[in-house]
C-alpha cells in the first residue's frame, strides 16, 4: 500500500509525512479517537480495517483528506472502474467533507465476508452544503475488506 501523501493541487511537492496537528487532533471519521488511534494506520498500510464499518470510517476520512491512492486501492477489484484514480483526481478537490453519520450496520464483523454501512456524508461545494445518503455494500477480497458499491 502506498505511503500517505499531501495530495492537494498546486503544491507540487507530495509530502511524506503528515502534521503533528493532524496525527492528534480527532478522526474525521467521528470516532472520538485520534486519527493516529484511528484512521491513520490504513491510510499508511500499517494496519487493515478488521470489520467493513472500520472500512467505510477510513474511506470517509481519506475523500476528507483527499487520499486518492487509498480510495482506488479499497475498491473492491470487481467494481472498479478502470479510470477510477483519474476521476477521482478530477473531483476530489471540489468537495469539503464535514460530518459523518453511521445510521446502521449489517454484518461486516471480523468473520464475516460481507456487510453494509448505512450512512450520511455531509460536504460542501462552493459554500453549498449537501448531504450523501448511502447503503454501501463491502466484500472481502483476499481477506481484506473492500468497498464494493452503494446505492443512495
Amino acid at each position: 500500500m502506498s505511503e500517505v501523501t499531501d495530495s492537494r493541487e498546486g503544491d507540487g511537492a507530495d509530502r511524506q509525512w503528515i502534521p503533528r496537528e493532524r496525527e492528534e487532533s480527532l478522526c474525521p471519521c467521528k470516532s472520538r479517537l485520534s486519527y493516529a488511534r484511528c484512521c491513520l494506520p490504513f491510510h499508511q498500510g500499517k494496519a487493515k480495517p478488521e470489520t467493513a464499518e472500520q472500512l467505510m470510517r477510513s474511506r470517509y476520512s481519506a475523500y476528507f483528506f483527499r487520499l486518492i491512492d487509498y480510495l482506488v486501492e479499497t475498491t473492491h477489484p470487481d467494481t472498479r472502474a478502470p479510470g477510477l484514480r483519474q476521476e477521482l483526481g478530477k473531483v476530489i478537490h471540489h468537495a469539503n467533507w464535514s460530518y459523518l453519520t453511521i445510521l446502521g450496520v449489517s454484518q461486516g464483523g471480523k468473520e464475516d465476508k460481507r456487510g453494509k454501512v448505512e450512512f450520511v456524508a455531509e460536504y460542501f461545494v462552493d459554500d453549498e452544503p449537501y448531504e450523501l445518503h448511502e447503503v454501501s455494500r463491502f466484500r472481502r477480497f483476499k481477506g481484506a475488506w473492500k468497498y464494493l458499491d452503494g446505492k443512495a
